[in-house]
């Protein structure tokens, strides 16, 4: 696969307005490369994101980074990891309070598109249920992430990293002590 192809794609998702009624109006926030080994998908950009074009800019990004066990400059190395979520703009807030999900229109557009022109993948986290739900379809979060080892080598399924899942994480000692050094030991291997 060559790099001006995936460029070339890339460069029309920037330029996406299929969404032009999200409340921020459309920016497309992620990254891609023809020699990353690791992807990420996520769910949606966040206003943090939104703002900077930079991709888990925010809260949610450190606690990710800790998670993996990578300094911001590895993780924002696109020669050696991709981050697609499954909508590429902030979607917006839903009335009781939390972003709204990713637009459905958005990953069947451009996930195939921009995915396949990444050959040396060897690892993809599905950080969250809206990701998951994509590439696994649906099933429960904690219960994926609990089987994460049935997934891999080619998939590890993360909970979303808000703070929203502190409660979780001391509910699931075994995410800590199980789950968090294989995943971490994966991403040192491909990286």
């Amino acid at each position: 696969m060559s790099a001006a192809a995936l460029e070339r794609v890339a460069a029309e998702a920037r330029a996406c307005t299929l969404c032009h009624d999200l409340p921020l109006g459309p920016r497309p926030t992620f990254r891609v490369s023809v020699t990353a080994r690791l992807l990420i998908i996520g769910q949606a950009p966040g206003t943090k994101v939104h703002a900077t074009g930079i991709p888990w800019n925010d809260p949610s990004g450190d606690r990710l980074r800790a998670w993996l066990g990578i300094d911001r400059d590895t993780f924002y190395d696109a020669a050696r990891i991709a981050i697609v979520p499954a909508g590429l703009c902030y979607p917006g807030r839903l009335p009781g309070g939390g972003d709204a999900p990713p637009k459905p229109v958005c990953a069947p557009t451009w996930h195939p598109r921009l995915l396949p022109l990444m050959p040396r993948i060897a690892l993809t986290l599905l950080v969250g249920s809206y990701a998951q739900a994509l590439v696994l379809g649906p099933g429960a979060v904690g219960e994926r992430v609990r089987r994460f080892s049935e997934l891999l080598p080619g998939y590890f399924p993360l909970p979303h990293p808000s703070w929203r899942t502190t409660g979780w994480e001391r509910r699931n000692p075994w995410f800590t002590a199980d789950a968090l050094p294989v995943l971490r030991a994966e991403v040192a291997k491909i990286l």
